[in-house]
């Protein structure tokens, strides 16, 4: 089940002025000073439509190489045998619930999670324990449609392992600001701080950057910074006709985009994604590490073939690994996968996976939205 975690920020050509919907519940004090601040933004938002076009919202920076991402095994691949069970309790507001268990990993032993999902229009919610006792916790708490409070905690009986995150964005007309705090002290200001802001520049070129603070100490701090760029094709129409692919029509999409992040101590990370149709993608990344003395880089290609009833991945980097994953769906709440991988460059290194998906739900088919067959 797909629940949406935030609402999108549509394109516009002009904007309003900002004034009283962005300070709602904010002090006099504060509005003073916002208030300009939201003026000069209205104002440059449309001298750059102006001059380059309209421009619309390019993401977040997480979102940078999410599309090659999704076609790469990285995510997806697993060894051993698994089976996750879920089961859909309730549609408005959305709940369900889901039972993973993992057999015969190489390098793991059998584990067990349970997971729970609750989500309607303003809330998100998602938490997990698996049979070690290690707990996660994630919220998702949309303000407006500008702004959105996000906090991921992770618990373990392990001393040192567990973690909190603090996070805050900011989804502008043609801009996102992020700020996030990971293992904040009040007491002494020890944690990790990032903030990182993505703006498109014009229709097709985004902008942006990513810095990174580290204070282990009060008196130890480490920063770095990374620059960002997207660069996207013309924005293709989509299809608004429902087809058995895309129930609800086709959106607009990118034919293909190309990212690139570079640290200043000398890293550097690039995507290419490339819809080749509306069932074929293909991606590519590169990781290259000048630093440090290290002379190293990896490249990575890989494919994804949406068929009908199946989903197939295929992947080859430069180390030396073939990486394949099969999901056969044989009905829309039962699924089989195939996973595989073989390391070319070391003896005996193969690795392959097998698994199970299924759904189950109570509703009636009044709620799932489905027109009930007649009685014979």
């Amino acid at each position: 089940m797909s629940v949406p975690l935030q609402p999108t920020t549509p394109a516009a050509e002009k904007i309003v002025v900002p004034q009283v919907s962005y300070l709602s519940g904010v002090t006099a004090l504060l509005s003073g000073f916002a208030d300009p601040v939201f003026g000069q933004y209205g104002k440059l938002h449309n001298l750059r439509n102006d001059l380059f076009g309209t421009v619309s919202n390019p993401g977040n920076v997480e979102s940078l190489g999410k599309d090659v991402k999704m076609t790469h095994l990285t995510n997806f691949t697993f060894d051993g045998v698994k089976a996750d069970l879920s089961k859909s309790v309730s549609m408005d507001p959305a709940f369900q619930v889901q039972h993973s268990f993992s057999l015969a990993k190489a390098a793991e032993p059998p584990s067990y999670n349970f997971g729970a999902v609750f989500a309607k229009k303003d809330l998100f919610l998602q938490g997990s324990i698996d049979h070690e006792f290690n707990s996660s916790a994630r919220i998702n708490k949309p303000w407006n449609d500008w702004s959105v409070t996000k906090m991921q905690a992770q618990l373990s009986p392990i001393p040192g392992h567990s973690m909190v995150q603090l996070e805050q964005e900011f989804s502008l007309p043609g801009e996102t600001l992020t700020l996030k705090a990971i293992n904040p002290s009040l007491t002494d200001g020890t944690g990790i701080y990032i903030t990182s802001l993505l703006g498109a520049v014009t229709p097709r070129l985004s902008l942006g950057f990513e810095t990174i603070l580290q204070k282990p100490t009060p008196e130890i701090s480490q920063s770095v910074t990374s620059l960002l760029a997207k660069w996207t094709s013309v924005l293709t129409p989509g299809n608004p006709i429902p087809t058995p692919m895309a129930p609800t029509g086709t959106p607009a999409f990118h034919e293909w985009t190309a990212t690139v992040q570079a640290q200043m101590a000398g890293i550097v990370s690039a995507t290419y994604h490339h819809r080749l149709s509306d069932k074929v993608d293909v991606g590519a990344d590169l990781n290259v590490v000048m630093a440090g003395g290290r002379r190293e880089a990896t490249a990575t290609v890989g494919a994804k073939y949406d068929f009908r009833m199946a989903t197939f991945r295929a992947q080859l980097d430069s180390t030396g690994k073939t990486s394949m994953l099969l999901e056969q769906r044989f009905a829309p709440t039962f699924s089989f996968l195939v996973s595989g991988e073989i390391d070319h460059m070391k003896a005996g290194a193969a690795k392959c996976g097998f698994g199970v998906m299924l759904e189950t739900t109570t509703l009636t088919p009044e709620e799932l939205g489905m027109v009930p067959q007649p009685a014979m």
